[in-house]
């Protein structure tokens, strides 16, 4: 991939929590919440990070925002070293990428209105005059699927639908070219979900947006991404179009992630078998393949190599030493 084609570039990132125990809060350890990952995001695709809970995808995706510092690594947005940043550059640089928290909730200040949550980035980014502010917050609302009435609502005054729409227009308010979308739609009700997806989809069309769509929920990803990176334990295990993660999954963990995903027919059943046992701790990983203590097909290599991510063919990454071309 061309550098002048990837909106967002994450080399080697790093995210280490520290342990501490005792009554001196010594730290004992670290817990490796995100360790050592590259990718890269096309401008306007949308990029899935999917896995179980504690893989480390919601970490990457504040650390890509530096929302959280990162241990090390390096992460480059539209050419932009964004760790070399210094607070006043960074905040001009946050009007160009946004995030959309998982509940909707919680993420909104109940003793704000409507309008005022919208209208603060305008005025934190002087984004529009003092005249001009009205109109600009209703256009957002409209943009999303709200009118005008909304304005002077308050949050508990909305269903979780319209609250994650709320998120939407706030986050859309500084006109960001990046947004990642953190489980957007995973504590919202089934019937709403679908609106919400097919909102962020066609917001993306009007609007050129790129998305680092951040998951568990397979069957979403397979609707709306373009490129996925499957995590595990902190780890990208398996990167690969949205065509060859559904088509021709290589790692056993991505096999087991599609296998759990439900049927509507209840004749039919997916390849693949279920992921035995719970994920292990980061705070100490297994040696080798940290997915060798849950994976059928395991071998004595896997507990003594770490399989690196390697090329299959055509883009293809996967990280098992038994994964065949």
């Amino acid at each position: 991939m061309e550098k002048d084609k990837s909106i967002l570039i994450v080399e080697g990132l790093k995210k280490y929590f520290p342990v501490r125990k005792g009554v001196f809060s010594r730290i004992s350890g670290y817990l490796r919440a995100v360790d050592g990952i590259d990718f890269r995001i096309e401008r306007g695709e949308t990029f899935a990070l999917v896995g179980e809970s504690g893989s480390g995808k919601t970490t990457t995706g504040r650390l890509v925002l530096r929302l959280m510092e990162p241990s090390e690594g390096k992460i480059f947005f539209d050419g932009i070293d964004v760790l070399a940043l210094n607070q006043r550059e960074l905040r001009r640089l946050r009007k160009r990428m946004q995030i959309i928290f998982q509940d909707p909730y919680s993420s909104l200040n109940p003793r704000m209105s409507v309008g005022s949550t919208i209208g603060e980035p305008l005025v934190i980014h002087k984004l529009a005059a003092k005249h001009e502010r009205h109109d600009r917050i209703v256009q957002l609302l409209e943009m999303v699927g709200l009118d005008a009435g909304c304005l002077n609502k308050y949050p508990h005054e909305f269903s979780g639908g319209q609250r994650q729409r709320i998120g939407i227009a706030r986050a859309l308010a500084v006109e960001p070219e990046l947004i990642v979308a953190d489980e957007p739609v995973s504590s919202l009700d089934v019937s709403v979900q679908a609106q919400v997806v097919n909102l962020l989809m066609d917001l993306q069309e009007r609007l050129g947006l790129t998305y680092l769509l951040i998951a568990h929920d397979l069957r979403l990803v397979e609707k709306i991404s373009d490129t996925v990176a499957v995590m595990y334990l902190g780890k990208i295990m398996e990167y690969a179009s949205k065509e060859k993660i559904y088509s021709t999954p290589k790692h056993p963990y991505t096999i087991a992630l599609l296998a759990a995903v439900p049927i509507p027919d209840p004749e039919l059943r997916r390849a693949g078998g279920i992921i035995e046992g719970d994920a292990p701790t980061p705070i100490d990983p297994p040696s080798g393949c940290r997915f060798r203590t849950r994976c059928p097909i395991a071998i004595a290599l896997c507990e003594e190599k770490e399989p690196p991510l390697r090329d299959l063919g055509d883009g293809h990454l996967c990280a098992c030493h038994l994964a065949q071309k």
